[in-house]
């Protein structure tokens, strides 16, 4: 029997409490203050304290609002610079491996999701230094693939964190399938992906905040899957 059968990026035993009813309802409030204090300049690490600590959130409920706020100009710019699926035939692009596969393997093991301000679906899962393949893994890495496919880039490019434990085996099994399907891709570990990332001319697939302030294009292709095949996903609006 695969040991993967039994692991899934399942959503938090406490998530039902601390994102339903009363609280989700403190968490639309404490995104719209942590974005009036990031629109006057207010530090990321004093703002999220300064709200978390008004509103009596834990750790996980302070994660989700940091992940979802964001300035208007943060916010405008990103869009700004945001591609549709449409433009990319022809394109090169750089995919950010364990920010997108991650935030699928959370949407089809049915975790909580993230609508944030820059229109982004973010996941509340952290590597912490050690990846561990899931059930979900080669199910989202195929349908990744297969809506690529019919947008036609030019050649896909998919980076990971070299630092992380297993990185190598999640590229090679990018590969393999990519391979089965005969898809023009590449799977390629870095010491900092984000960095070339951040540095290319090449259209960025991810949801990272601080690569989409840096990139020139990107795409938004975790909320498209989102929006395409998971109509019933647990996706909170923090939006």
């Amino acid at each position: 029997m695969n040991p993967l059968e039994h692991r899934h990026r399942n959503a938090h035993p406490d998530d039902d409490g601390l994102f339903t009813g009363p609280s989700l309802l403190r968490l639309q409030a404490a995104v719209d203050e942590l974005c009036w204090l990031f629109n006057r300049g207010y530090a990321r690490h004093s703002a999220i304290k300064l709200v978390g600590d008004h509103h009596q959130l834990v750790k996980r409920q302070r994660l989700a609002i940091g992940r979802a706020a964001c300035s208007d100009d943060s916010k405008n710019a990103r869009l700004a610079k945001c591609v549709e699926l449409n433009d990319i035939k022809g394109q090169p692009l750089l995919i950010d491996g364990f920010n997108l596969i991650i935030t699928l393997e959370a949407a089809i093991a049915g975790a909580v999701l993230l609508r944030c301000r820059d229109h982004c679906i973010r996941d509340l899962a952290s590597v912490h230094g050690t990846y561990h393949q899931v059930g979900e893994t080669e199910t989202a890495i195929t349908l990744i693939g297969r809506t690529l496919a019919e947008f036609q880039p030019r050649s896909v490019h998919w980076l990971f964190d070299k630092p992380i434990s297993n990185s190598g085996r999640l590229a090679n099994l990018v590969r393999r399938v990519g391979e089965k399907n005969d898809w023009n891709w590449q799977a390629e570990l870095l010491v900092n992906p984000d960095r070339a990332l951040a540095a290319s001319a090449k259209v960025a697939v991810t949801s990272d905040s601080a690569i989409l302030d840096a990139v020139d294009h990107w795409l938004n292709l975790s909320a498209y899957l989102l929006e395409r095949h998971f109509q019933h996903a647990w996706l909170i609006d923090l939006s």
